[in-house]
């Protein structure tokens, strides 16, 4: 019997090793894998992270403005507007984004309609501070009844270019011509692009996805690896949760400020 428990125990010992020697071994390879990445997203990470507070601006970024004219007759649907402009830009991808707001009222028009309402909904309409009736609304002032707000026309927005150089062109329906803004960045400004996905391919994107998983193996393997080969685990378990407790609460205190 002692011989069969000294065999068995000898056993689970060996599966530990084992299972110990894949988790670092897998650990190595994830951490050989996300080197390159973690170095490009740590360093345009902490310039991201510091930009608003220390106001750092992004160097070497030139910003060129233009007007460019529609064809007659103008594209009818963003896409086909797209389309003309990679032809009349020379792009060689199509557009990364095209993105459509839709007509509606104009922004003062709506918030003109509010104030109305909520004077109304007060009893206050009509009345000065003093409770003496207020001077009349011009006769322009109201909107005849049945007749529909001032539109604010469709805007189309279309993006070209990748994390280097990007070129943005929007279009209010109807106009004659659109606006165009050029933008060429430097190294930090194409590094935070990079990180951001910003004019980057559906590939990249589920490259960097690969990254974050790395991340989520690696904390976990790395946390496995340490319970599993350090005897201190109550000054880990304690400084672990100091950094859960810390992590917390600053994420508690940003939401409520």
């Amino acid at each position: 019997m002692a011989e069969i428990a000294g065999i068995d125990a000898a056993a689970s010992v060996n599966r530990r090793v084992a299972f110990l020697y894949w988790v670092r071994r897998t650990h190595g390879w994830f951490g050989l894998w996300g080197a390159l990445f973690g170095l490009l997203l740590g360093t345009s990470g902490v310039w991201l992270n510091h930009r608003a507070q220390l106001k750092l601006e992004l160097p070497a970024q030139k910003i060129a403005n233009a007007q460019l004219p529609v064809p007659d007759p103008a594209p009818k649907t963003a896409q086909e507007m797209a389309a003309w402009l990679q032809q009349v830009l020379k792009m060689d991808r199509p557009a990364n984004t095209v993105r459509v707001e839709r007509a509606r009222p104009l922004p003062w028009v709506e918030r003109s309609a509010g104030e109305r309402g909520a004077g109304e909904r007060g009893g206050e309409r009509g009345r000065d501070r003093a409770g003496q009736p207020s001077a009349e609304r011009p006769a322009g002032g109201e909107r005849p009844p049945g007749e529909r707000p001032m539109q604010q026309p469709e805007r189309w927005i279309v993006n070209f270019g990748g994390p280097n150089h990007v070129v943005q062109a929007e279009y209010w329906v109807g106009n004659r011509s659109l606006s165009m803004r050029t933008t060429d960045n430097g190294f930090i400004a194409t590094l935070t692009n990079l990180h951001k996905g910003v004019g980057m391919p559906v590939p990249w994107i589920l490259l960097v996805d690969t990254i974050a998983g790395s991340l989520i193996f690696l904390s976990l393997s790395g946390a496995m690896l340490w319970w599993m080969t350090n005897r201190r685990r109550r000054l880990g378990l304690a400084i672990l949760g100091v950094s859960v407790t810390v992590t917390v609460g600053l994420a508690l205190w940003s939401l409520q400020s």
